[in-house]
Protein backbone atom coordinates (compact mmCIF):
# COMPACT_ATOMS: atom_id res chain seq x y z
CA UNK A 1 0.00 0.00 0.00
CA UNK A 2 1.59 3.19 -1.32
CA UNK A 3 0.73 6.11 1.48
CA UNK A 4 0.65 9.69 0.11
CA UNK A 5 1.37 12.48 2.87
CA UNK A 6 -0.27 15.77 1.79
CA UNK A 7 -0.11 19.43 3.54
CA UNK A 8 -0.13 22.83 3.04
CA UNK A 9 -3.79 23.72 3.00
CA UNK A 10 -5.26 26.32 4.91
CA UNK A 11 -7.10 29.87 4.62
CA UNK A 12 -5.95 32.74 2.30
CA UNK A 13 -7.12 35.97 0.93
CA UNK A 14 -8.17 36.52 -2.57
CA UNK A 15 -4.49 37.28 -3.89
CA UNK A 16 -2.46 35.25 -1.97
CA UNK A 17 -0.44 32.60 -2.05
CA UNK A 18 -0.11 28.79 -0.51
CA UNK A 19 2.06 26.15 -1.18
CA UNK A 20 0.55 21.90 -0.98
CA UNK A 21 3.06 19.29 -0.57
CA UNK A 22 2.80 15.59 -1.20
CA UNK A 23 5.67 13.04 0.02
CA UNK A 24 5.32 9.71 -0.98
CA UNK A 25 7.99 6.79 -1.52
CA UNK A 26 10.86 6.68 -3.38
CA UNK A 27 11.05 4.06 -5.04
CA UNK A 28 7.63 5.05 -7.01
CA UNK A 29 8.44 9.13 -6.78
CA UNK A 30 11.34 9.06 -10.37
CA UNK A 31 8.67 6.59 -12.55
CA UNK A 32 5.75 7.95 -11.68
CA UNK A 33 3.51 10.54 -13.21
CA UNK A 34 2.47 12.96 -9.90
CA UNK A 35 -0.38 15.63 -9.86
CA UNK A 36 -2.79 17.48 -8.36
CA UNK A 37 -6.67 17.26 -8.61
CA UNK A 38 -9.18 19.46 -6.89
CA UNK A 39 -12.80 18.80 -5.72
CA UNK A 40 -14.79 22.28 -5.42
CA UNK A 41 -18.52 22.12 -3.26
CA UNK A 42 -21.29 20.90 -5.23
CA UNK A 43 -18.57 20.65 -7.96
CA UNK A 44 -16.76 17.11 -9.90
CA UNK A 45 -13.15 16.17 -9.13
CA UNK A 46 -11.29 18.33 -12.22
CA UNK A 47 -7.66 18.18 -12.81
CA UNK A 48 -5.39 21.15 -11.91
CA UNK A 49 -1.58 20.14 -12.75
CA UNK A 50 0.70 17.27 -13.87
CA UNK A 51 4.63 16.52 -13.16
CA UNK A 52 5.05 13.73 -15.58
CA UNK A 53 7.93 11.20 -15.30
CA UNK A 54 10.17 12.87 -18.05
CA UNK A 55 10.27 16.31 -15.90
CA UNK A 56 7.10 17.92 -18.61
CA UNK A 57 4.05 19.39 -16.98
CA UNK A 58 0.23 20.24 -17.68
CA UNK A 59 -1.59 22.96 -16.51
CA UNK A 60 -5.88 23.37 -16.43
CA UNK A 61 -6.24 26.25 -18.10
CA UNK A 62 -7.47 28.47 -15.50
CA UNK A 63 -4.27 28.02 -13.32
CA UNK A 64 -2.13 28.75 -15.85
CA UNK A 65 0.23 31.64 -14.43
CA UNK A 66 -0.57 30.94 -11.19
CA UNK A 67 0.52 27.35 -10.18
CA UNK A 68 3.60 25.71 -10.87
CA UNK A 69 4.25 22.33 -10.11
CA UNK A 70 7.52 21.05 -9.17
CA UNK A 71 9.37 18.12 -7.96
CA UNK A 72 11.93 18.22 -4.82
CA UNK A 73 14.31 14.75 -5.45
CA UNK A 74 15.76 14.89 -2.63
CA UNK A 75 12.42 14.68 -0.65
CA UNK A 76 10.63 12.46 -2.88
CA UNK A 77 7.84 15.39 -2.80
CA UNK A 78 5.90 17.22 -5.64
CA UNK A 79 4.75 20.53 -4.66
CA UNK A 80 1.83 22.70 -5.73
CA UNK A 81 2.80 26.59 -5.51
CA UNK A 82 -0.51 28.32 -5.82
CA UNK A 83 -0.10 32.23 -6.56
CA UNK A 84 -2.72 34.80 -6.92
CA UNK A 85 -5.44 32.85 -5.51
CA UNK A 86 -8.85 33.17 -6.47
CA UNK A 87 -12.58 32.58 -4.33
CA UNK A 88 -12.78 29.84 -7.43
CA UNK A 89 -9.88 28.47 -5.95
CA UNK A 90 -11.53 26.96 -3.38
CA UNK A 91 -11.51 23.32 -2.82
CA UNK A 92 -10.11 20.18 -1.32
CA UNK A 93 -7.05 19.34 -3.44
CA UNK A 94 -5.87 15.66 -4.15
CA UNK A 95 -2.09 14.16 -4.51
CA UNK A 96 -2.16 11.66 -7.38
CA UNK A 97 0.37 9.25 -8.08
CA UNK A 98 0.02 7.14 -11.37
CA UNK A 99 2.98 4.63 -11.20
CA UNK A 100 2.29 3.90 -14.96
CA UNK A 101 2.51 0.24 -14.69
CA UNK A 102 1.59 -2.32 -12.19
CA UNK A 103 4.67 -2.42 -9.81
CA UNK A 104 5.88 -6.19 -8.07
CA UNK A 105 3.67 -6.21 -4.88
CA UNK A 106 1.26 -3.68 -5.65
CA UNK A 107 -2.59 -4.31 -6.50
CA UNK A 108 -3.28 -0.65 -7.98
CA UNK A 109 -1.35 2.04 -10.54
CA UNK A 110 -3.18 4.73 -9.44
CA UNK A 111 -3.27 6.25 -5.47
CA UNK A 112 -4.94 9.40 -4.14
CA UNK A 113 -3.64 11.37 -1.58
CA UNK A 114 -6.45 12.12 1.76
CA UNK A 115 -7.07 15.67 0.60
CA UNK A 116 -6.10 18.92 2.13
CA UNK A 117 -8.56 22.08 1.89
CA UNK A 118 -7.89 25.22 -0.04
CA UNK A 119 -10.03 28.01 1.35
CA UNK A 120 -10.03 31.61 -0.66
CA UNK A 121 -12.15 33.64 1.16
CA UNK A 122 -11.49 37.77 2.78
Amino acid sequence: QVQLVESGGGLVQPGGSLTLSCVMPESIFSISHIGWYRRAPGKEREFVAVTLSDGKTNYLDSVKGRFTISRDNAKNTVVLQMNSLKPEDTAVYFCNVDTRRLLPGHKQRVYWGQGTQVTVSS
